[in-house]
């Protein structure tokens, strides 16, 4: 905790002075750009990553960046997924998963955690129709299964989104944007899925014209 506590005082002496005004703008409201659902993976900090300002990017992270469903869990996703739909009008969404990803590893083997961490094992279920596409690829390098799954999970949570009637309708509208994108930590590389291709290429070659024109998660996606 010393580091930590530590981290705080720099940032109220050092990096808080320098952006007063940022913050004071900040304390009478707030108008994110988009909604990043995320891995909670330590390693993920997506706000360094796109070297957003606070207020720019409204949170949502846990294990394996999931999306359930419509109705399946109402809890914390479809609260805050509601809430950045209807209070704060976020105009894109972007779920990002990552390399290396712990959740992934366990959906390839799940049997290895149901006793000790049930309820991880009932979460991580959101990403099976994923893991089993990845798996009926036959594929003989376990690494190139993994780096499958993490971007063919990115998809089928991008799906599960759509279930969700606040972005539904906004989508229909074209009031919001999706975008599905893949954060390699080794490398610091940032790729989104271009629906054009069907492929997922450099997030800086990303078009706003694919962000939205998501095809259903099907194993014909390059990815």
């Amino acid at each position: 905790m010393k580091e930590i506590i530590e981290g705080v005082h720099r940032f109220r002496t050092q990096v808080f002075p320098q952006k007063r005004q940022l913050f004071a703008a900040l304390a009478k409201g707030q108008k994110p750009r988009a909604l990043m659902i995320s891995c909670a993976d330590s390693r993920v900090d997506m706000q360094l990553v796109t070297q957003c300002d606070p207020g720019h990017l409204f949170f949502f992270r846990n294990a394996g960046n999931i999306v359930p469903p419509y109705g399946v869990v109402l809890g914390a996703a479809s609260a805050t997924i509601e809430y950045a739909m209807e209070a704060l009008e976020i105009p894109n969404i972007i779920v990002c998963g990552h390399s290396d990803c712990g959740a992934m590893k366990a959906l390839l083997s799940p049997h290895g955690i149901e006793a000790r961490m049930p309820t991880v094992a009932q979460w991580l279920k959101f990403g099976d129709a994923a893991r089993q596409i990845a798996l009926r690829d036959n594929e003989s390098d376990p690494q190139a299964t993994l780096d499958r799954l993490i971007k063919l999970n990115v998809l089928s949570q991008i799906e599960h989104l759509k279930t969700h009637p606040a972005v539904a309708v906004r989508v229909a509208n074209g009031e919001v944007k999706l975008h599905g994108w893949v954060y390699d930590i080794e490398h610091g590389g940032v790729d989104a899925y271009d629906h054009e291709t069907g492929k997922f290429v450099p997030v800086d070659r990303e078009s706003d014209a694919h962000a939205t024109k998501w095809s259903h998660l099907n194993s014909g996606a390059e990815v």
